[in-house]
């Protein structure tokens, strides 16, 4: 009975939405490479800036796929990381050693999605001279980073209702004083990435690809600010 509610934790998570992300990504794609076997880098011409990626909590990892492809066409190299079982708590410091493989990148950002993001400023809170700056999508940090000399930038969709918003408001106080924030309006929560709709989430008033268009928008203007 134990193993049988095991398979089916392991196995209930939000799967990337492959037609959707093909149809995307046909005029979108960028050149990839693997690394450590499953983690995945778009890569930009002579980028020099990195921007290392958390998956949402229960997502499929692939599904970030077309937002990674917009923001590396827009001249950021992207790194996406894939998390044990869908939870990025179950490997914070995916992001170590990243930076090593590629010496050619002057300037990072680190960041994620929903539970992603937050696991994002727990790891930056802990190596923040590595970083310039956090990007946080429909999330928030619960690590205090409120006095460090970073950046940061909090998107979130009008629509969105799986982000506790209460928290998001409490949790405000740990970002510097100076932070981005972005809402977009008629976006959800599930619209970062590409794996359909999220239990809970608002009815968004605005496409998939949109959300994800404007998303990359704003991360560039801010880390090109």
């Amino acid at each position: 009975m134990l193993f049988g509610a095991c398979a089916f934790y392991v196995n209930d998570y939000y799967r990337a939405d492959s037609g959707a992300i093909t149809a995307f990504s046909d005029n979108q794609k960028t050149e990839r490479e693997i690394v450590n076997d499953e983690t995945i880098v778009f890569k930009s011409g002579n980028a020099r800036v990195g921007f290392i990626f958390y998956p949402g909590g229960k997502v499929e990892y692939t599904a970030y796929i077309p937002l990674m492809d917009a923001l590396a066409r827009k001249g950021i190299m992207c790194v996406l990381l894939k998390m044990p079982l869908n939870l990025a708590v179950l490997d914070v410091d995916g992001a170590e050693g990243i930076q090593e493989m590629y010496p050619e990148i002057g300037n990072w950002y680190i960041g994620g999605h929903s539970l992603g993001g937050s696991m994002a400023a727990s790891y930056l809170s802990e190596n923040i001279n590595e970083y310039d700056g956090l990007v946080l999508l429909g999330s928030y940090s619960t690590a205090d980073l409120s006095k460090e000399d970073i950046r940061a930038l909090s998107v979130f969709g009008s629509e969105d209702k799986v982000m506790n918003k209460e928290k998001y408001d409490e949790y405000k106080i740990n970002l510097p004083e100076n932070f981005s924030e972005e809402v977009i309006d008629g976006g959800c929560h599930a619209y970062f990435g590409m794996y359909g709709q999220q239990e809970g989430d608002g009815t968004p008033t605005i496409t998939n690809e949109e959300q994800i268009q404007k998303t990359a928008e704003i991360i560039n203007a801010f880390i090109k600010k």
